[in-house]
């Protein structure tokens, strides 16, 4: 029997982890450590530095493992996001039988939470039909969480709902109805440009949690060139970019 815990990291800043999270570090006999290629190696070494501080366990082992890149080929998009979810089980279904082929407890450590915007849940509900397998989830803060936070804001108005939706969703189907107040993740760069910016607020940050963070605020028709400047500047510094923003209707 294998046990799988998936361990909410927090947005990027070690001091997110839950003392659950800690606990559940130390009793992983294996911590998978995916790198995701060139340019990206800062997602790894943050996996390894949150490690080297928490472990207590000496007998907890590292394993770092090439993950696959989505096939550009597939023109649906569904279809090619979920090939490239049966191909990171794969990877996954042959990592933890190499490091663990007696059974044992492997960690896999999942940015924010694994509940929102996340495949690791859905990747692993794949290796369940494949091998003996109990998942255990640890909730972590999330990109959410450390936007408003760092902004100093409330999520929502008074009594009223917000939504949380994509980049690609926006630039499809324009504001949510139902809403004064729009999250927007996932988003490869300026979807709010598909929006008209007069009588919206907009609160942007790139590298939320982190010490690099950036930050930008403001009416969305004054300040959006300044964010795709800003966006484009740190994701050709760092050579990857995590970001998130609140729009709020006047």
């Amino acid at each position: 029997m294998i046990t799988l815990t998936l361990v909410g990291i927090g947005a990027g800043n070690p001091q997110h982890l839950t003392l659950q999270a800690i606990k559940a570090l130390n009793a992983a006999d294996v911590i998978l450590i995916p790198r995701k290629g060139p340019g990206k190696d800062d997602l790894a070494s943050l996996r390894r530095k949150i490690c080297a501080q928490v472990l207590q366990t000496p007998g907890s082992e590292l394993r770092e493992f090439d993950l696959p890149v989505r096939d550009p080929a597939t023109p649906d998009y569904r279809r090619r996001v979920e090939d490239w979810h049966d191909t990171i089980a794969d990877v996954w279904l042959r990592e933890i039988t190499a490091a663990l082929p007696g059974g044992g407890t492997v960690a896999f450590l999942v940015w924010g939470d694994p509940s929102l915007y996340d495949s690791t849940l859905r990747i692993a509900e794949r290796l369940k039909g494949r091998m003996p397998m109990e998942v255990r989830v640890i909730p972590g803060i999330t990109a959410m969480q450390a936007l408003t936070a760092g902004h100093a804001i409330p999520l929502n108005t008074v009594g009223a709902p917000f939504i949380v939706t994509t980049g690609r969703k926006l630039r499809e189907s324009g504001w949510p109805e139902g809403a004064d107040t729009i999250i927007v993740m996932l988003d490869s760069g300026g979807a709010f440009e598909a929006l008209l910016p007069h009588g919206i607020d907009i609160w942007w940050s790139a590298y939320a949690g982190m010490e690099t963070e950036i930050r930008i605020s403001g009416p969305l028709a004054d300040v959006r060139d300044t964010i795709l400047a800003r966006r484009a500047e740190a994701r050709a510094s760092h050579g990857w970019i995590m970001d998130i923003y609140l729009m709020r209707k006047r």
